[in-house]
């Protein structure tokens, strides 16, 4: 019941009671006003003058009182019939909600956003506690992945400096060198490569940068778009490689046009690799994504993928509840237990000897947590290994 209507309805039935409450207070005078002589004289039938009883000093003034006490009465009950209205909805409609979002806003002010505002009713002051309850939600949802970000960027920096450690050694031993004039081509050839080096780290500090701030624009895709675009890129990216491609149970049906054959033999293959998406969709008709956040994943996984696998590439796009799901596996050696254990991190090299930063898994991962999903990594074992980019459509 909305708030004016409950007011309405308490006035009414305060007023009715204050009226009832008025008309008996008025009769009970009446009658006993009615009850004191009223003097005077009175004019018999047979023309008889008969002097009637005067009151007594105390019942004029009694009588008095009694008038006054009516009057008063019309005017005093309903007063205090709206008053004890507004008192009432206060007390079942206003002080609980009022209380809780007081308390409620003297928390946000504290920076404490571990509690919940209950909706204690279904009225205008319900809807106000509800939308309370929201903000407080997004506030701790935004404080959350302001924190996140803030350990993100301290472990980037932390990676950062100490990757740097490295080329600014060697550096300063060129410099001592060319101060000697003990340097020779190939100290001046070091000299650039760790230059060459330093700035490409400054860059890729830049992009990771700009990725945070980069806000995910979700446009409504078709899957079959995704699914001939994740076959492009990966005939691209391993030329030489076998590249199944599935989506649900039957992607020949999902991409038309294509061999079936090669759709069809991935999970007779390696079923494992589809044993972690139970029940999912067939990955037609479209969803409401980042298009080019996905792109920017499915390269980077499918360049690790190439760069590693040995003969095939395993794709499946599919769709579980409000999520798309990427998976991507190879035939390669797998991934180091640290980096399936811990995750990616910033400037973590698959290999040791690796030229690149090891930065892809790690912007995968940030990108699908700015897109409400997750990375996961994992090492199928026999087959190589597996990453899973889960991505949120519905909204």
């Amino acid at each position: 019941m909305g708030l004016k209507k409950a007011f309405f309805l308490l006035a009414v039935m305060c007023l009715l009671g204050s009226l009832l409450l008025t008309a008996a207070v008025w009769a009970g005078c009446s009658a006993l006003r009615s009850a004191f002589p009223a003097g005077g004289i009175a004019f018999g039938p047979d023309g008889i003058i008969t002097y009637l009883e005067e009151p007594t000093g105390e019942q004029r003034a009694v009588s008095a009182a009694l008038g006054y006490i009516q009057i008063f009465s019309c005017i005093l009950f309903p007063v205090c019939g709206l008053a004890g209205a507004g008192a009432l909805f206060y007390h079942l409609k206003c002080r609980a909600p009022i209380m809780i979002l007081q308390e409620g806003v003297r928390r946000i002010r504290k920076q404490d956003l571990d509690f919940a505002i209950p909706v204690v009713s279904d009225d205008e002051l319900g809807q106000l506690c509800a939308a309370f309850e929201t903000m407080r939600a997004e506030l701790l949802k935004s404080n959350q992945e302001l924190w996140r970000q803030a350990e993100e960027r301290k472990r980037l920096n932390a990676a950062f400096s100490h990757d740097l450690r490295n080329p600014v050694t060697v550096l300063k031993g060129t410099v001592k060198q060319l101060r000697q004039g003990t340097a020779d081509e190939q100290a001046l050839s070091r000299l650039e490569s760790y230059t060459l080096r330093i700035e490409q780290y400054v860059e890729v500090m830049g992009s990771i940068q700009r990725l945070e701030q980069m806000p995910v624009c979700k446009k409504e895709v078709s899957c079959a778009v995704l699914l001939e675009e994740l076959e492009e890129t990966a005939r691209l990216l391993a030329p030489k490689l076998k590249v199944f491609v599935c989506a649900g149970e039957k992607a020949a049906d999902t991409v038309p046009g294509q061999q079936s054959e090669i759709y069809d033999s991935a999970p007779r293959q390696h079923p494992e690799i589809y044993d972690a998406f139970p029940g999912q969709q067939s990955g037609t008709g479209t969803v409401l994504l980042d298009y080019g956040l996905f792109l920017t994943v499915a390269e980077n996984l499918l360049g690790n993928a190439a760069r590693f696998a040995e003969s095939e590439i395993a794709i499946r796009l599919g769709i579980r509840d409000s999520f798309l799901t990427l998976s991507v596996r190879d035939d390669g050696p797998g991934y180091p237990a640290a980096l399936v254990q811990d995750g990616p991190k910033p400037f973590g090299k698959m290999k040791e000897d690796a030229e690149h930063f090891g930065m892809g898994l790690y912007v995968c991962r940030m990108i699908c947590m700015k897109h409400g999903g997750t990375l996961t990594l994992k090492n199928v074992q026999g087959h190589g290994a597996a990453a899973t980019a889960v991505f949120q459509i519905n909204k």
